[in-house]
């Protein structure tokens, strides 16, 4: 343990003590969820501080920085690349304000992480368009005063000194805010951004004047047992939705008017970084419009909306064993996706200059009208492995297991994506990747059979036996009106649709068991051509057991009707019949008009 004082923190020192800090923050993860009642009681401030801090480890570790304000540069600027939700946010601020301050500093005497201190904790509160006192800006704003006041009270005294009261009072503070909000006084914790940065700056701290280092954190750490009891509201009291986010790249970004544009939209209202580089966060109903307005200030990136009020319902009712999650090239009914608490990863769409995520800053009906009026090739890109961890670390910090089901491995790299984010995850919760070796409404069928498994009190083992079998008694059917979206795509030859014009020819597309979509058959001519589809279905299918058929439908739901009477009348047991809409998945290709059908044998 280190006796001697402290006069001057160097940018090794600070690296390794802002390392320890954020392993402590990591290692009281599920802790800080715990506690999380404010702005909203979606459980994930311990995630999102995580997720928020731990890429700096990155940075400490290279050791490639010589001077605290290189360092600092570096730290604020990884934390406006990666912060999610208030808390994160306002810490990407507050080193923003502590990196500022400290341009050319080779190392910290205390006056000079004094003036750093105070820049950060002025950043941090004018980063909010409505600051509210209880919160992490309260303690910030505390750890600033108290080293101020120990600082003046103390000139001659070294780092270990100041520090040690320093941290008495944050600690202090923090204990007081549960009497400072009535929903934190109500549910009888203490904030839990508040709680983080504590836990930070004592992890810091701790290594600095006695050189404790934290336990690197593992996947299999344990977490106390006695947890504070948790009060969360309906979901019905949330009063916005989508908790969002984007970053904004340009030049002499306005900070003000982006505050002034979001204030008519939500609450929650962060606005983190530089002239350069902002982060803004915000709670609201509207991310599309949100992402739309934020667009007339730069390029955006990093756009992220996470739905609030399913995360409510995740942390209200943990009695199901495993989590299900799936990304959106699964096309399943609203209901499902409701009554059966299934999570999506949204796939982004760039339609011209425009970037979407999928079914939730645009609608598959939205989507498909688009595509009617404008010229531009729309193209998909699978979710990046970063945002298979932040959901993935939400859900392991909630269930003991998690089964994520992606789309074919054949046709995309989602899997391969989520499997390297699974690797990542530092929780509790276990993993499982699957390749549901389908797509759209065959990979929605296999979403919604492990969903009902869960829902059922079955365990993650029994489960994925059941979807080895359900697995290959499940298809997916595809009847394409129009090659021209799959031509454009690059996905069809322009001689097979200049030869399927000619002809008149309709290709139908099938799963195969290897988890391709292929080209399985052409029908001649458009008469009768949805019966004719549901015949062909039918001669594929094991008609002699239970069937559940869900068709989805490319702004054609007249077209899904007519299908749906002439499979009643092909196929005799069908358990139960779905319609929605079709997603991009095929549909990207398949464009207005397509019709995709799941058929799952029971």
């Amino acid at each position: 343990m280190k006796t001697e004082k402290i006069q001057y923190i160097n940018s090794f020192l600070f690296s390794e003590g802002i390392k320890n800090g954020i392993f402590a923050v990591v290692n009281a993860q599920e802790k800080l969820n715990s506690i999380n009642v404010f702005p909203v009681a979606d459980g994930d401030t311990g995630t999102n501080l995580c997720l928020s801090l731990y890429p700096i480890i990155n940075i400490t570790n290279s050791q490639t920085e010589k001077t605290v304000g290189s360092l600092l540069e570096k730290i604020a600027d990884k934390l406006i690349d990666h912060s999610r939700g208030n808390s994160g946010s306002i810490l990407a601020q507050f080193f923003q304000g502590m990196s500022d301050s400290a341009v050319d500093i080779e190392q910290f005497d205390t006056y000079q992480f004094l003036r750093s201190l105070k820049m950060g904790n002025r950043y941090a509160r004018e980063a909010l368009s409505e600051p509210v006192d209880g919160t992490i800006l309260t303690v910030i704003d505390k750890f600033s005063e108290s080293f101020e006041d120990s600082y003046s009270n103390e000139k001659n005294k070294g780092f270990s000194e100041i520090f040690s009261r320093v941290m008495v009072t944050t600690k202090e503070a923090v204990a007081e805010t549960k009497n400072q909000l009535d929903v934190l006084r109500d549910s009888n914790v203490e904030d839990a951004g508040a709680k983080g940065f504590y836990i930070l700056m004592h992890g810091f701290v701790e290594f600095i004047v006695n050189g404790v280092s934290q336990k690197e954190p593992s996947s299999q750490k344990n977490f106390l047992d006695h947890q504070p009891e948790e009060i969360y509201p309906d979901s019905d009291e949330i009063e916005f939705q989508y908790c969002t986010e984007c970053i904004i790249s340009g030049n002499e970004i306005d900070r003000r008017k982006i505050k002034e544009i979001l204030l008519k939209h939500g609450n929650s209202i962060v606005v983190a970084g530089t002239k350069n580089k902002i982060k803004a966060h915000i709670h609201t109903d509207n991310p599309s419009f949100v992402f739309d307005e934020m667009k007339k200030f730069g390029t955006i990136s990093s756009e992220k909306a996470d739905d609030m009020k399913k995360q409510n319902k995740i942390i209200k009712n943990q009695t199901k064993s495993f989590a299900v999650i799936t990304d959106s090239a699964a096309d399943i009914t609203d209901k499902d996706i409701e009554e059966l608490d299934i999570n999506i990863i949204p796939i982004r769409i760039q339609l011209g200059q425009k970037s979407y995520l999928d079914k939730v800053t645009i609608t598959p009906d939205e989507f498909f009208k688009e595509l009617l009026v404008n010229t531009a090739q729309p193209t998909t890109s699978q979710p990046s492995v970063g945002e298979f961890r932040r959901h993935f670390q939400y859900l392991a910090s909630h269930y003991n297991n998690v089964l994520s089901i992606s789309v074919t491995g054949s046709i995309s790299g989602t899997l391969q994506a989520s499997e390297s984010a699974a690797k990542k995850i530092k929780a509790d919760g276990n993993i499982y990747t699957y390749n549901s070796l389908n797509a759209s409404l065959g990979q929605g069928q296999i979403a919604v059979y492990a969903a009902k498994c869960a829902k059922n009190g079955k365990d993650i083992h029994s489960t994925l036996e059941e979807l080895n079998t359900i697995r290959k008694n499940t298809k997916t059917f595809g009847l394409i009106p129009n090659l021209k979206y799959a031509v454009q795509g690059g996905r069809v030859p322009k001689t097979v649709k200049l030869i399927a014009d000619i002809f008149r020819l309709t290709p139908i597309l099938v799963s195969t068991d290897d988890g391709l979509i292929v080209t399985k058959k052409f029908l001649f001519g458009k008469n009768r051509i949805l019966k004719r589809f549901a015949k062909y279905i039918a001669k594929n299918t094991s008609c002699n057991k239970k069937i559940n058929i869900s068709i989805g439908h490319a702004i054609a739901y007249e077209d899904a009707k007519t299908l749906k009477e002439f499979l009643e009348t092909e196929i005799e047991k069908i358990n139960e019949f779905k319609i929605t809409e079709l997603g991009t998945a095929i549909g990207v290709h398949g464009g207005p008009g397509a019709i995709v059908v799941g058929v799952q044998t029971i």
